[in-house]
């Protein structure tokens, strides 16, 4: 489907609707709106957040306020959301943990599925696997045999434990057959800063954030984690190309308490796949090498759904456990 297509999509729900929400939807928003960002503030989510939001802002009509919640793998944030009033003000942006803290957090706070619901996907950043020049490796290939060589001797940094980088790493490692040491960090700027300083081997980051260490040659792409060449490093081999059929990346969307109405739902779906496709974010996105991800509710939950079960599988094969 092209983005006007989900567009009319989107118009066509609203538009069937019982009256009573659609009356409440009219009325809707009357007050300034507000996104929760489980994640500290400048990282991309962050960033991708308030590009929508300021959009979001002038759809609407109201102020949208971002607030930054961080904590806990994302849980601290996102169980806010799940136990805020289901009003239509409140809202809130996830990311790749999400899914993976539903198998990996034993005692989480919220039901992903019975106290949140899904509003939109936004945003996504492919994920290139790196090392550092003095590593001497330049290839899969090269990262194999070395670690079949000295089993246990290569580490893998990650933004988290939980995190996307993480499990990305603890697959590659099912699929390569070798055993590195994982090594998480709190977030992807101090893991980065240690792989260029050559304390650990490699990592998965955001191409948007690695790329132009790789261009000034302080880090070496071994591949980007796509199953076809990215749009943002068409030179850059993939994984696949080289033996490893692994998709890795960083994505954002947007939840909602789940008893907010159906028709303010859809409004907000609306309104963001329209910020998706203003010249201001389709600029930002394109320099910042972020792929648009606009679509309807219904395929942002099948979304959700799929990567449950990709992280559930990596989580079980590895015998991942946070708690």
């Amino acid at each position: 489907m092209q983005r006007r297509q989900f567009i009319q999509s989107a118009v066509g729900t609203i538009a069937t609707l019982p009256a009573w929400q659609l009356a409440h939807a009219d009325d809707w928003p009357s007050r300034p709106l507000r996104i929760i960002v489980p994640f500290t503030p400048g990282g991309t989510t962050d960033v991708v957040t308030r590009l929508v939001a300021n959009e979001l802002g002038k759809s609407l009509g109201q102020s949208v306020i971002v607030e930054n919640k961080p904590g806990a793998g994302t849980v601290i944030g996102v169980d806010a959301v799940a136990k805020a009033a289901p009003d239509g003000y409140t809202f809130g942006t996830i990311a790749n943990s999400f899914t993976a803290n539903k198998t990996l957090i034993k005692s989480l706070p919220y039901d992903s599925a019975r106290d949140l619901r899904p509003v939109a996907l936004m945003g996504l950043s492919e994920h290139v696997l790196a090392t550092h020049p003095a590593s001497g490796l330049k290839t899969l290939a090269d990262l194999k045999k070395a670690a079949l060589a000295k089993p246990g001797s290569l580490s893998y940094a990650s933004f988290g434990n939980g995190t996307s980088a993480h499990l990305s790493g603890a697959l590659l490692c099912q699929m390569l057959g070798i055993d590195m040491v994982h090594v998480p960090y709190k977030g992807q700027g101090p893991a980065m800063a240690d792989l260029i300083g050559g304390q650990v081997t490699v990592m998965f980051g955001n191409w948007p954030e690695f790329r132009g260490q790789i261009a000034s040659g302080k880090l070496v792409a071994l591949g980007m984690a796509t199953l076809q060449r990215s749009q943002f490093a068409p030179d850059v081999p993939t994984l696949a190309e080289q033996g490893a059929a692994l998709e890795s990346n960083s994505w954002q969307g947007l939840l909602a308490p789940a008893k907010t109405s159906d028709a303010i739902v859809q409004r907000l779906n609306q309104d963001v796949n329209l910020a998706l496709a203003s010249p201001a974010v389709i600029k930002t996105f394109q320099e910042g090498g972020i792929v648009s991800k606009a679509g309807s509710v219904e395929q942002f939950a099948a979304f959700i759904r799929s990567e449950e079960d990709k992280y559930a599988r990596i989580i079980r094969a590895a015998n991942i456990s946070i708690g």
